[in-house]
């Protein structure tokens, strides 16, 4: 069989070695940007897997296009794109990669936490326009919070906030989670947790059960002043909420890498000065990259090869 692989974006130079050989790769022109879901379907019809990194809805329009697909990689731990039902009864594949990005955004949540406490981003910008030469030294203006004795609480207490956990203890905080299936010693109840917490990350796959978990109401839970990270999926927050909570001061700062409408920001958020923002990157690095690719290649070769992909977001007779 001549393997056609639809990959949405252009792959990687460094990464080509990584296909499985002999394979047809139909790619997009760039490397960061998609094609379109038009440009998609219209190549669709003789595919036999498709690589994304999330952006691509697998809906059953798209599934009916493309009556040879067995499988869809998402080179990406989410996979909230895909309708897994929909894929179920046509027997496809759906695949993600949830190690690969863990500790990127692990080390990335650790970076906006300590850009919000230290107000790194307000003092960089005071550097870069030579305020700070023209007033010359003015001890404690950039004064922050330490984080040595902090309670943080994870909200998903998965690979990434178990990664998170190992980080900001290494920082002296001390470990909260919410995580029902994990009641160990820093386990609280969600509404305890957010109570206790100085700082509150949010790790947990976007659901029914998790969209917009965190809300006026979640909000007012927290301790005044508190802190906000979201590097999870962007409608785990309500945005409108978010706004008012800063604008009121209940939230003393937030590090958002993601946003409910994404790529659309509030534009409220950017005149804070208390908010550190980044364009849903939190796992984006080069070896996290390769790693998904490689995941991502893996499990196409063994689906095409009559087998059970290694990490399936589904389960189908073979």
């Amino acid at each position: 069989m001549n393997v056609r692989i639809l990959i949405t974006s252009r792959l990687p130079d460094d990464c080509r070695p990584l296909a499985p050989h002999g394979a047809e790769l139909i790619e997009g022109d760039d490397e960061f940007v998609p094609m379109s879901r038009e440009a998609v379907i219209a190549k669709a019809g003789d595919v036999h897997a498709i690589v994304n990194q999330n952006e691509l809805v697998i809906d059953e329009e798209l599934l009916s296009a493309a009556p040879k697909l067995k499988i869809v990689a998402n080179a990406t731990a989410g996979f909230n794109n895909m309708d897994v039902p929909a894929m179920q009864a046509r027997g496809v594949w759906g695949t993600n990669c949830p190690d690969s990005f863990a500790s990127a955004t692990a080390d990335h949540t650790l970076c906006l936490l300590l850009a919000v406490a230290r107000k790194l981003i307000e003092a960089d910008k005071y550097v870069r326009t030579g305020a700070w030469e023209n007033d010359g030294w003015t001890p404690g203006r950039w004064d922050g919070i330490s984080l040595d004795g902090r309670i943080l609480g994870i909200v998903g207490y998965g690979r990434i906030g178990r990664q998170v956990a190992q980080r900001a203890e290494a920082f002296g905080m001390v470990i909260r989670h919410c995580d029902e299936y994990s009641k160990d010693d820093a386990y609280l109840p969600f509404e305890e947790m957010l109570a206790v917490a100085d700082v509150v990350t949010l790790h947990c796959p976007l659901t029914e059960g998790t969209r917009r978990l965190i809300n006026a109401r979640s909000l007012a839970l927290m301790k005044p002043g508190g802190i906000l990270l979201n590097v999870s999926r962007g409608p785990v927050m309500d945005n409108d909420a978010v706004v008012a909570a800063l604008a009121s001061g209940r939230l003393g700062g937030a590090g958002l890498d993601v946003f409910e409408f994404e790529p659309a920001v509030p534009e409220q958020l950017f005149d804070m000065k208390n908010v550190v923002l980044s364009p849903h990157i939190g796992g984006g690095t080069v070896e996290s990259k390769r790693s998904a690719w490689a995941k991502c290649f893996e499990n196409i070769g063994l689906v095409l090869a009559g087998e059970r992909p290694s990490s399936a977001v589904n389960s189908i007779a073979i």
